[in-house]
């Protein structure tokens, strides 16, 4: 974490650790952990989603 700009949580909130000068982001996500096939693919698609967001707010180089 120590070389990244933007951290991004997924859920854990005050039990991750912080660095300070960083952009943190949380994308509370359900962990697919023991889910059937088809929510599984459903989260993916949510983290999907949160990726394509994240690019498209990022200054263009």
């Amino acid at each position: 974490m120590r070389d990244a700009g933007i951290v991004i949580t997924m859920g854990c909130g005050d039990a991750c650790p912080v660095l300070p000068g960083r952009r943190y982001l949380d994308w509370p996500v359900t962990d697919p952990e023991g889910a059937p096939i088809a929510a599984v693919g459903g989260i993916r698609d949510e983290i999907d989603a949160h990726i394509t967001e994240l690019l498209a707010s990022l200054p263009s180089t």
